[in-house]
C-alpha cells in the first residue's frame, strides 16, 4: 500500500491550500457576520468564493467517473478533504464538495435516469442549487434502515409520500429544491429489500418544512440548518424513484462509503487546525510564571494530538485505497473502524485545545466550539458509534464461529 500522493494530488493540494490562504481563511470573519444576518441561506460572499474556485480549477473534486467531476479516486480526494476541513462551513461549499449535496450527487450519478441526472444532478454540479436527504426519523431508531417507517405507497403512476423526517441537513436553505426521501415501499419483503428513495422537489403539496433542529445551540444556518419535515399525502410521478422498488437499502451503503471518507478526511483537518491554534496559544500564554507550553499536561495533550491525527490519516488512507482497488463490500471493515475512531479522537483533540485557550475556547471568538459541535454530532451522523461498533464486533466474531 503506497500512500504517497501522486502528481495530480500534490498540484491539486498545492493549488488548494493557496485558495485556503489567500481566499477562504481572510474571510472567515466576514461569514460569520454574514450567516448572522442571511438567516437560512448561504452568506453572500460565499457566491464570490465559488466563482473563484471554479475559476482556479478547484470544483467538483469529489467526484468521480464521467459526470462533471474531477475524476479523482478516494485517494486522491481524501487529502483534498483534509485541507478542506480546516474550514468545514466555508471550504467545502466553495468547491461545490459540501455534504449533503455530495453524496445526493454520487446517487444520482450512479443510480439516476437521464432525465433525472438533466434535471437534477447538472445544476447541483453546476452549483445552482442544493438538496437534501431525508432518511433520519423522529418516531423510530433509523441508525437501522430496516426501521424506517414513512411510506411510499404506489398509486398507479403515481408514489404516495408519508411520513415524517428530521436533522435533514441543509432543508431549510430555500435554494434546496430537490430531496432524495428513503421510505418503505415492501413492508412484506425481506428487511433489506424494503426501502426505496425518490425525488422529491421542495414546492410538492403536502411537502412541509417545519422548523430547525439545533446541534448543541447551534442552528448552522449557514448551510441550510437541520430541518424536521412533514410529508402529507405527497405525490409525486412514478419516474421520481431511484433505480429499482426496493433498491433504497443498497443505494444507501452506496451513499455512504465515500461520504464517511469525506467525514474522517475533514475532521482530520479539524484536528490539524486544532493542533495548530494548541501550540500557538500555548506559547504565547503563560500561568504562574512560565509559558502554558512548557506545562506537563499540554505537552502530553500536543504529543497525543500528534499521534491520534498520524494514526488515524493512515487509516482513512487504507480505507480509500481498500475502496479504489476492492471496492465498498472489500473496505466494509474499515470504513466502520475510520467512523468509530475519527470523531472521538479529533472531539478529544478540540477538548484539549478549547481547554488550552481557556474561557475563550468555547466562546465565538476562536472557531473551536463550533469545531467541536460539529465532530461530536459526527458520533451520530451516518450512523452511531454503537451501531458500527455491533457490526464490526459481528464480522470479528464471524471468522471464529465456524471453528
Amino acid at each position: 500500500m503506497n500512500f504517497g500522493y501522486d502528481e495530480t494530488t500534490k498540484e491539486l493540494a498545492g493549488r488548494l491550500s493557496a485558495f485556503m490562504d489567500e481566499c477562504v481563511y481572510p474571510a472567515e470573519s466576514a461569514f460569520e457576520e454574514q450567516a448572522a444576518e442571511s438567516g437560512w441561506s448561504a452568506p453572500p460572499l460565499l457566491e464570490d468564493l465559488k466563482q473563484e474556485a471554479r475559476r482556479r480549477g478547484l470544483w467538483n473534486l469529489f467526484l468521480p467517473g464521467d459526470h462533471g467531476g474531477a475524476g479523482l479516486t478516494n485517494l486522491q480526494y481524501a487529502p483534498l478533504a483534509e485541507i478542506m476541513g480546516r474550514s468545514p462551513a466555508i471550504a467545502p461549499a466553495a468547491t461545490n464538495c459540501a455534504a449533503p449535496d455530495t453524496g445526493n450527487m454520487e446517487v444520482l450519478a450512479q443510480f439516476g435516469t437521464d432525465w433525472q441526472r438533466k434535471e437534477y444532478l447538472e445544476p447541483l454540479l453546476r452549483g445552482e442549487i442544493r438538496s437534501a436527504f431525508a432518511m433520519t426519523e423522529p418516531d423510530v431508531a433509523s441508525s437501522d434502515a430496516t426501521n424506517i417507517a414513512t411510506s411510499i405507497a404506489r398509486d398507479g403512476d403515481e408514489y404516495v409520500i408519508n411520513g415524517r423526517k428530521w436533522f435533514i441537513t441543509g432543508a431549510m436553505n430555500p435554494n434546496c429544491k430537490i430531496f432524495i426521501v428513503m421510505g418503505l415501499t415492501d413492508p412484506d419483503a425481506p428487511s433489506h429489500r424494503r426501502q426505496s428513495q425518490i425525488l422529491v422537489p421542495r414546492d410538492t403539496p403536502g411537502l412541509t418544512v417545519k422548523r430547525g433542529m439545533t446541534v448543541f445551540g447551534y442552528n448552522d444556518g449557514d448551510h441550510g440548518g437541520h430541518a424536521e419535515l412533514l410529508f402529507e399525502d405527497v405525490r409525486v410521478p412514478a419516474d421520481h424513484l431511484i433505480g429499482e422498488q426496493g433498491g433504497g437499502f443498497a443505494i444507501a451503503q452506496a451513499r455512504l462509503g465515500p461520504g464517511r471518507i469525506h467525514h474522517c478526511m475533514r475532521l482530520i483537518g479539524m484536528a490539524e487546525r486544532a493542533v495548530e491554534m494548541m501550540c500557538r496559544r500555548a506559547l504565547g500564554r503563560s500561568t504562574f510564571g512560565k509559558p502554558i507550553a512548557q506545562q506537563g499536561v499540554v505537552q502530553d495533550w500536543i504529543a497525543e494530538s500528534r499521534v491520534k491525527i498520524e494514526q488515524l490519516r493512515l487509516l482513512v488512507l487504507k480505507t480509500a485505497w481498500l475502496m479504489d482497488t476492492v471496492g465498498n463490500q472489500g473496505a466494509h471493515t474499515e470504513i466502520q473502524a475510520i467512523k468509530i475512531a475519527t470523531p472521538i479522537a479529533v472531539e478529544w483533540i478540540l477538548d484539549k485545545a478549547i481547554q488550552v485557550h481557556g474561557a475563550g475556547g468555547v466562546s465565538q471568538d476562536f472557531p473551536l466550539a463550533g469545531l467541536w459541535a460539529g465532530a461530536r454530532s459526527l458520533r451520530f451522523a451516518d450512523g452511531p458509534d454503537e451501531v458500527h461498533k455491533r457490526s464490526l464486533a459481528y464480522r470479528e466474531l464471524k471468522k471464529y464461529m465456524s471453528r
